[in-house]
């Protein structure tokens, strides 16, 4: 990390750094340390960065790649979460308006059901300047307890389309693919909550669709 600088809004201690391995910059990254996450009621203390973590993880698992590369590290405030910075073509907010990008919003909303997002605000979609959604801000995740708050709310009315299903489906059948999945869980999350993960993708898998799975599910704000 050559350099870092306060990104001055949300309620945690966010820093874009510039990141090399030599004295050149080669990209940018957003570092999320421990030190800086603001105390919740409903997630244990110091967890955040490695919520974060556990989140790119779990999307890879699943064969997605819409969570940008995401690593712990200890920086100059500590010890946190680092992800590679999304470049944005500069589209507003709410993208699951468009027709374009709503299969790849439909992923989204399916990954959030499973993991338990807490935090899915319409600015934690981002339009890349590759045209991709890319998901960012994943620390409110993995609760044991149904947290579910979505701004892709329309999606939670339909049922799962089969390809996603398919994904899901297909780590859960996978024995080899889940225990190794598990095992990096649960060295980052309490054990009760890696459970909860894969008991919550089997519903899924179950059930079809979106809204039946859960009790709890409410709009994020903003929207």
């Amino acid at each position: 990390m050559l350099s870092y600088e306060l990104i001055p809004w949300g309620s945690n201690y966010t820093f874009l750094a510039t990141l090399s391995h030599g004295e050149e910059p080669e990209a940018l990254g957003v570092y999320k340390p421990r030190r800086g996450e603001a105390p919740l009621w409903d997630f244990p203390d110091g967890t955040l960065y490695r919520r974060e973590r556990a989140a790119y993880i779990a999307c890879q698992a699943l064969g997605w790649d819409f969570i940008p590369l995401t690593v712990i590290r200890d920086g100059p405030e500590g010890v946190g979460s680092m992800q590679l910075f999304v470049e944005t073509d500069g589209s507003p907010h709410r993208p699951q308006l468009a027709d374009a990008h709503r299969g790849q919003l439909a992923r989204i909303a399916l990954y959030d059901l499973v993991t338990n997002n807490a935090d899915r605000k319409a600015g934690h979609c981002l339009v890349g300047t590759d045209g991709k959604i890319w998901g960012i801000d994943h620390g409110l995740t993995f609760h044991t307890d149904p947290k579910l708050r979505s701004a892709l709310w329309e999606f939670y009315q339909e049922p799962i389309p089969p390809a996603l299903l398919q994904d899901v489906r297909a780590l859960l059948e996978s024995p080899e693919r889940r225990a190794a999945l598990e095992a990096e869980l649960e060295n980052l999350l309490a054990r009760a909550e890696v459970h909860a993960f894969f008991a919550r993708a089997e519903r899924v898998v179950e059930a079809g669709a979106y809204g039946s799975v859960t009790a709890y599910r409410r709009r994020s704000w903003p929207f």
